[in-house]
């Protein structure tokens, strides 16, 4: 009988702290973060992850780098928010022990990972995880993104941190996969009926891709993501670090077709995903 996997998500992380400001926009994705996530990774059951290894947009390395502290500050990297978004709290441990599985099973991969000790953790780890798991009992290890921005070996990373699955180690990818281009956002743009038809194009794209069952034909669909109609109008160029998340966890996926769900936010559908 072959051992149960933990799950793999990726998640539609929100803007900056206001998922946990109580912003009226980010309602849809709150109820998710709060309910579906929940739910996927099994918290609160004698099933739920001994750890999670978190692919987060806000780290872009040279390499793959991993947080391997005990205990993490906060970076509140984003800017001009009210006094309550610099004075959040997320006490989750990390993990050291986990933090070497994960360089681990990135060397049998091929790839050189590289532990770090003093980097806090991004927005991205902290506040959808406080929707999620607001009681932070489960050990995080933040994993980043690469600046190469190479498809191919950011689905290698995935495949090579699926072997975690099996010893109860879930993945989860932080990003925007559907959508992360602000100048479009705050200009208007993606208000008018072009832009929504070109994303709804856009996404049924990437969920096919994540739908393929066979995990070497996904990964060459990934591969070629910047090839797909709107790709460069939803993540501009030099600007994938909010789509890389979600390649990682279609490498993590393994075999098997991908499930998917939305949330409305600024009149667009924002798709996550996942593969239990």
């Amino acid at each position: 009988m072959a051992p149960r996997l933990a799950p793999v998500v990726s998640i539609s992380h929100g803007g900056g702290p206001m998922p946990i400001l109580g912003d009226p926009a980010s309602a849809a994705l709150v109820k998710s973060l709060k309910t579906r996530v929940p739910q996927i990774l099994k918290l609160g059951t004698a099933e739920q992850p001994r750890a999670i290894v978190l692919v987060t947009a806000h780290w872009s390395t040279s390499v793959p780098t991993i947080s391997a502290a005990e205990r993490h500050e906060l970076l509140y990297d984003y800017y001009g928010f009210p006094e309550e978004a610099y004075n959040l709290r997320y006490e989750a441990p990390g993990s050291p022990e986990v933090a070497a599985l994960v360089e681990g099973a990135l060397r049998e991969g091929g790839l050189e990972g590289r532990r770090d000790l003093a980097r806090g953790w991004d927005h991205g780890v902290f506040v959808p995880m406080t929707v999620i798991h607001p009681t932070a009992s489960i050990p995080i290890v933040q994993l980043s993104v690469l600046r190469s921005e190479d498809p191919a070996t950011h689905f290698a990373i995935g495949r090579a941190l699926s072997k975690l699955r099996a010893q109860n180690i879930a993945i989860v990818g932080s990003g925007f996969a559907s959508l992360h281009n602000l100048r479009a956002m705050f200009s208007g743009a993606t208000k008018t009926s072009e832009f929504k038809k070109l994303n709804e194009r856009w996404s049924k794209e990437v969920s096919e891709a994540v739908q393929t069952q066979d995990v070497e034909e996904r990964g060459r669909k990934f591969e070629g993501w910047r090839k797909w109609e709107g790709a460069y109008e939803m993540h501009p160029r030099g600007g994938a670090e909010h789509f890389l998340p979600l390649v990682v966890c279609a490498g993590a996926g393994g075999e098997g077709r991908g499930e998917k769900w939305r949330d409305e936010y600024v009149g667009l559908d924002m798709w996550s995903y996942y593969w239990e």
